[in-house]
């Protein structure tokens, strides 16, 4: 039989939104990156979440009063989720942006799908199929072109450093929390997509506050200029709210596997924004290393259709 309309529509809906997900997570890279001498690693982790807080509770407030209950008997599946996503994986990149560059950042952010890839079938029992495995490979060539420029030479020659650590730490936590939202995503199930957010952001503050208030005990503080607001403003509606509720919706329409192929996305993104934000030439190699990423995107995502039996 083929796949409903509704599954369809719900399936592409994910797609898009892990899309544009990507695109704003890319963007994240780079704001922390040109900020990091600006805005002290946890100032940023933590405004930003507080913001995206204020501007969550004026639409949740009523749904989390009515579904407290709920709350208080899944607050420790709840209070590990926060932990992981919330806490421990901004906390981690940011730190990662004090030492390494925003397009390392994004490169290896891209080992997430093959983390995924390997957890969700240990852990969750959903081995992807062959065809996904081929089209991350495929995505993965578009990779190492990225990453080579066209050139081997640069390729056996890249460094990595210090912050790469944080990014692949921060990968490890990001994977942990997808597969633990899918394993737990029946318990879930009954709390709104914005109501999980904002409970999530409530808990992952308070486990947040200690780091940031040493930060601050050591004098690293930041201006509250208009460009530092704006970057945390971006981090906070961009890189938070929409990202993170773009990703849920998609690990529970998609599973924990097939959405980490669209963190091939980000170095393309990446290169994109770097051309329109920073007046960098987008040359040959761009446009190969994304055509391979794209086309093992869809070759991971293609479902036959099948005939319905008469």
């Amino acid at each position: 039989m083929t796949d409903s309309p509704a599954r369809t529509d719900s399936a592409a809906l994910a797609w898009l939104g892990l899309i544009l997900g990507s695109l704003f997570w890319a963007g994240n890279a780079l704001v922390a990156r040109a900020f990091h001498e600006a805005i002290p690693p946890m100032s940023l982790a933590f405004w930003r979440w507080v913001l995206a807080l204020i501007l969550l509770l004026p639409f949740v407030a009523v749904p989390l009063w009515r579904q407290r209950r709920l709350l208080l008997k899944t607050a420790p599946q709840l209070v590990v989720l926060a932990g992981l996503a919330i806490a421990g994986y901004s906390s981690m990149l940011y730190h990662a942006a004090q030492t390494t560059t925003a397009i390392n950042m994004t490169l290896l952010n891209t080992c997430l799908p093959l983390v995924l890839f390997l957890g969700a079938g240990v852990l969750l029992g959903e081995w992807p199929v062959r065809r996904a495995w081929y089209g991350m490979l495929l995505a993965a060539a578009g990779l190492l072109v990225l990453i080579s420029t066209g050139s081997w030479e640069k390729l056996r020659n890249l460094q990595f450093r210090q912050g790469d650590l944080w990014v692949l730490l921060s990968i490890l936590d990001w994977a942990l929390y997808s597969l633990l939202l899918r394993r737990w995503s029946a318990t879930l199930a009954a709390i709104a997509p914005l109501s999980l957010m904002a409970a999530l952001i409530a808990l992952g503050i308070p486990l947040l506050l200690p780091f940031y208030l040493l930060e601050l005990w050591r004098g690293q503080l930041f201006e509250p200029s208009m460009s530092n607001l704006a970057a945390i403003a971006y981090t906070a509606v961009f890189a938070s709210l929409f990202a993170y509720l773009a990703w849920n919706y998609g690990i529970k329409v998609l599973g924990a596997s097939r959405v980490g192929l669209s963190n091939y996305l980000m170095p393309v993104f990446a290169a994109v924004l770097s051309w329109a934000l920073l007046d960098e030439s987008l040359q040959g190699f761009h446009w190969a290393g994304a055509a391979l990423i794209f086309s093992g995107l869809l070759l991971a995502n293609w479902r036959p259709g099948r005939r319905v039996a008469a």
